[in-house]
C-alpha cells in the first residue's frame, strides 16, 4: 500500500487550517504588487484634479439648479453636488479596478468595450433619445452615452491594430484604422457631434503619426482633414452654426460671450465660493462652463493651476513612455493622453473664447454620469497599460522596429 507524506505545515497545522492566511497573504501581495508597479505620480495627479472637481461642481451647481427649477419643482441648490459625488464613486470603483488589470487583459478589455460601443452608436440613431436636441444617449434602465465610453476603447483597439506592423509592416493597418475612423465619424455627425467628431479625428491623427508613417502620408491626412472641416462647414448645419458664431457672433450661441467675461470676472483670485454672480446666466454651469465658474469665484490662479496640473499629466506619461520598448504599450497610452489632453485642451479654449463652443465637458472636473465615469475607466487603463516592474531594466523603444529609422 502507497504511503504520502504527511500534509503538515511548519509549525503543525494542517493544510486547509493554513489556506485562509495564506490566500490572505496573496491578496496583500498582489496589493503589493499593484502599488509598487502603478504610476503613483500619475495616479496622485487624477485625484487632485478629481478633488477640485467636486469643489468646482459645489460653485456650478446652484447655478444650474436655479436654472433648471420650475414653479412645481425647485432643485436643491447643491442638487448636482451630491449627484457628482456619487458618479465620482463610482468613476473611483471603474478606476481603480481597471488599473489592477494586467497589460494584457486591459488591452482585451478595451477591444471587447470598443466593440461594445460601436454597437451601442450605430443603436443611438434607432433606439436613442435626445437630450438639448442632440441624440447621444440609450435608455438601458439608465442613461448611457456609447460615444463616452468609446474613447479610451478607441484608443486601445486603434493601438492594438497598429501595433500588427511589428509582426508584419506590409498589412494595412493606416487603412483599416482610417476605415474605423470614417465610420465613427459618420456616426457621431448624425448625432450631431461634431466636436466629439473632431476629438477622434485628432487622435487617430496622433495615433497614426506616432506609428510610424511617412511624411507623403502625413500631408495627405491633413490635407483630407481640412477639405473634411471645409465640407462640414458647406454642408452640416451644426458645424457651420458653431463656426460662424464664433467668427462673426450670433444669437443662438452668445453663452460663449458670457463664459469669457464670467472667466475673467474673477479677476486673478476669484470672488469666492458661491459669491458668484455671472454664473448665474451660464447654460451649463456645472459642466460645459466649469471652467468659467472657477475663474469667477476662485480667480485665473486657480485656472492656471488646473491647466499646469493637465500639462503635468500629460508630461508625466510621455517621460514615462520614453524608454519604454513595447509598441502597444507606446500608442495606447499616448492615444489615451492624447483624448484626455484633447478634450481638456478644446473645453479651456471655448471658455476662453478661442475655440467654436463644443458641448464638450472638462475631464476629471466637470459633472458628469458617464462622462464621468467613462473618463475614469479610461484613466484607470492607462494606469494598467503603463504599469512596470521597477526593478527590470527597460530598452529604448526604436522605429527601426518598423523598418522606418536608419
Amino acid at each position: 500500500m502507497a504511503t504520502y507524506p504527511p500534509m503538515v505545515p511548519r509549525g503543525g497545522r494542517l493544510g486547509l487550517e493554513g489556506a485562509a492566511p495564506r490566500y490572505q497573504r496573496n491578496r496583500r501581495s498582489d496589493l503589493a504588487i499593484w502599488w509598487r508597479e502603478i504610476d503613483r505620480g500619475l495616479l496622485a495627479v487624477v485625484l487632485i484634479l478629481m478633488a477640485l472637481g467636486t469643489v468646482a461642481v459645489a460653485a456650478g451647481s446652484p447655478a444650474s439648479a436655479r436654472r433648471l427649477s420650475t414653479a412645481k419643482i425647485k432643485l436643491d441648490d447643491l442638487h448636482f453636488f451630491y449627484i457628482h459625488l456619487r458618479w465620482q464613486f463610482l468613476g473611483l470603483i471603474a478606476m481603480f479596478g481597471a488599473s489592477m488589470l494586467s497589460r494584457e487583459n486591459a488591452r482585451r478589455a478595451g477591444i471587447v468595450l470598443g466593440f461594445a460601443m460601436l454597437v451601442g452608436l450605430m443603436l443611438v440613431p434607432v433606439a436613442g433619445f435626445a437630450v438639448n436636441g442632440a441624440k447621444r444617449w440609450l435608455y438601458l434602465g439608465f442613461s448611457l452615452q456609447p460615444s463616452e465610453f468609446l474613447k479610451p476603447a478607441f484608443a486601445i483597439s486603434m493601438a492594438w491594430i497598429l501595433s500588427w506592423r511589428v509582426r508584419d509592416p506590409n498589412l494595412p493597418v493606416i487603412e483599416l484604422c482610417t476605415g474605423l475612423m470614417g465610420m465613427i465619424a459618420i456616426l457621431l455627425m448624425a448625432q450631431p457631434d461634431f466636436g466629439s467628431t473632431i476629438l477622434f479625428g485628432g487622435v487617430w491623427f496622433v495615433m497614426v503619426l506616432l506609428s510610424g508613417i511617412s511624411l507623403k502620408r502625413i500631408g495627405l491626412a491633413g490635407g483630407f482633414g481640412v477639405v473634411g472641416v471645409v465640407l462640414a462647414y458647406m454642408f452640416y448645419d451644426n458645424a457651420r452654426h458653431r463656426i460662424d458664431a464664433f467668427l462673426g457672433g450670433g444669437t443662438a450661441y452668445d453663452q460663449v460671450d458670457l463664459a469669457q467675461r464670467t472667466l475673467l470676472s474673477g479677476g486673478w483670485t476669484g470672488s469666492g465660493l458661491w459669491l458668484g454672480t455671472r454664473k448665474l446666466g451660464l447654460p451649463e454651469a456645472h459642466t460645459d462652463y466649469i471652467f468659467s465658474v472657477i475663474g469667477e469665484e476662485f480667480g485665473l490662479l486657480a485656472c492656471a493651476l488646473i491647466v499646469a496640473l493637465f500639462l503635468v499629466l500629460v508630461a508625466r506619461v510621455l517621460l514615462r513612455l520614453l524608454d519604454e520598448e513595447d509598441l502597444f504599450t507606446t500608442l495606447a497610452a499616448t492615444g489615451l493622453t492624447a483624448q484626455l489632453g484633447g478634450q481638456a485642451f478644446i473645453n479651456i479654449m471655448v471658455n476662453l473664447q478661442l475655440f467654436p463652443s463644443k458641448g464638450m465637458t472638462l475631464p476629471l472636473i466637470s459633472y458628469g454620469g458617464s462622462s464621468t465615469i467613462a473618463i475614469c475607466l479610461g484613466m484607470g487603463l492607462l494606469l494598467a497599460i503603463t504599469r512596470r516592474n521597477p526593478y527590470i531594466k527597460r530598452e529604448r523603444f526604436s522605429l527601426r522596429q518598423l523598418g522606418l529609422g536608419k
